[in-house]
């Protein structure tokens, strides 16, 4: 999908980015928010964020690039600010016990829902209960950090009078879930978000992406259960996993092979969602052929990318003419952020499933996305930003140097090119 040539400098691209985004102990990077006072380094989500996100962080370990010892403190950094008993926020939202931060502050004070980083003013608007996915990026952390560094004792380790294994457990069991299938479900009444990508986005009943990455999860948590000799609970997390890969296609699957992103509101087809299920393996057979043809099919019409970045749903099918989704917290105009506007995050998952069908054009996607990158190039100097959070002509400088815009795609394209060789 991927030249020699263009890895090593997507490689090397991303090694600036993470860089930027490390936050030194004492540093600040925003007076608003303080000296990083967490007794470590934080990884942001980029060049100019004044906190640590668990999901930007979990989803960039792949790439590579933070060292053991920064592992380990953002994985207890974690644990520790994970919640100890229910609380009802000012705001009126539920956070649960079990629950992960979204988000956690220089000051190590996590923040459980998107928006804000006051620790009074979470919830409200942004959902009765904390984002959902930030839960199975925990065990994501954990699972990372045991297989890169071999301490599988870490699972033993106590905080706040709960081993990390048990925390992780509890952490998984926190989101709303159907018993019959394990999917994540929710009502109005206990919405939280799906995926943080999609955090301005109102959706209900059963959610794709935050299943899929339960699936994930559970899978994750089995191989954990089984290193600390837990030989039943490793069944049963395995168990967990078949179940939910089971009920994938049957729940969300599109005549068109796209997968919609909740059964309930805002149930469009999710381009991300559809091909991260590829990716990850969470659905097979059929169902994953017709995924990743609806995908190549929507990048050959120019119905998903733009300038190798890819937007949220199809074009053809939004919910309306001014909004992509059904529902959301605060409405973008059209064609931007999350309301249309192109990411960088999501290529390397699109690159993979677009691969299996039609791989002239995998590469071609692949090229459009490099190329893109080499002309926006923050290291050209001032002017210049990218990789960006998300585009779209003319606001083409939407939060610079931002890491999840090439981590992703070079954890993809550097895992399968060790596939093709077979290491």
């Amino acid at each position: 999908m991927i030249t020699k040539q263009d890895l090593d400098w997507l490689a090397g691209l991303a090694a600036a980015v993470a860089a930027k985004a490390r936050v030194a102990p004492g540093q600040t990077v925003d007076e608003r928010q303080g000296a990083n006072q967490t007794g470590g380094a934080l990884i942001t989500p980029g060049g100019r964020y004044p906190a640590f996100w668990v999901r930007d962080y979990a989803m960039s370990l792949n790439a590579g690039f933070f060292t053991e010892s920064e592992q380990l403190h953002m994985l207890m950094l974690t644990a520790r600010c994970q919640q100890h008993a229910d609380w009802t926020t000012p705001a009126g939202s539920l956070v649960p016990r079990g629950s992960i931060a979204d988000h956690i502050t220089m000051a190590g004070r996590p923040i459980f829902f998107p928006g804000v980083y006051d620790y009074e003013k979470q919830g409200g608007a942004w959902g009765k209960l904390p984002a959902l996915d930030d839960h199975f990026y925990f065990v994501k952390m954990t699972h990372h950090y045991v297989h890169a560094s071999g301490k599988h004792e870490v699972l033993d380790t106590a905080v706040g009078g709960m081993t990390l294994l048990e925390r992780l457990i509890l952490a998984y069991r926190a989101p709303p879930a159907r018993p019959d299938n394990g999917l994540v479900s929710v009502a109005d009444a206990n919405r939280g978000v799906s995926f943080g990508f999609t955090d301005a986005v109102c959706m209900t009943g059963d959610l794709l992406m935050a299943s899929v990455l339960k699936f994930e999860a559970a899978r994750q948590l089995s191989g954990l259960c089984g290193l600390a000799g837990q030989k039943q609970r490793a069944a049963e997390f395995e168990n967990d996993a078949d179940r939910i890969a089971a009920a994938l296609p049957e729940t969300f699957a599109m005549p068109s092979g796209w997968l919609r992103a909740a059964t309930g509101m805002s149930g469009q087809a999710d381009v991300w969602g559809t091909a991260y299920a590829v990716y990850c393996g969470a659905i097979q057979a059929e169902t994953a052929v017709k995924a990743a043809r609806a995908l190549s099919a929507g990048y050959e019409s120019g119905a998903i990318a733009g300038r190798g970045q890819i937007r949220h749903v199809p074009k053809g099918e939004e919910y309306g003419a001014d909004r992509l989704w059904e529902r959301m917290v605060a409405p973008a105009k059209p064609n931007r952020y999350q309301n249309g506007g192109y990411w960088g995050t999501p290529t390397g998952w699109v690159c993979h499933a677009i691969n299996r069908v039609k791989p002239e054009l995998a590469r071609r996607l692949a090229e459009e996305y490099i190329a893109d990158l080499r002309e926006t190039d923050f290291r050209k100097g001032a002017g210049f930003g990218g990789p960006f959070e998300w585009i779209y002509p003319p606001d083409d400088g939407n939060n610079p140097i931002y890491m999840t815009s090439v981590t992703c795609p070079l954890a993809v394209f550097t895992k399968e090119g060790q596939r093709i060789k077979g290491t």
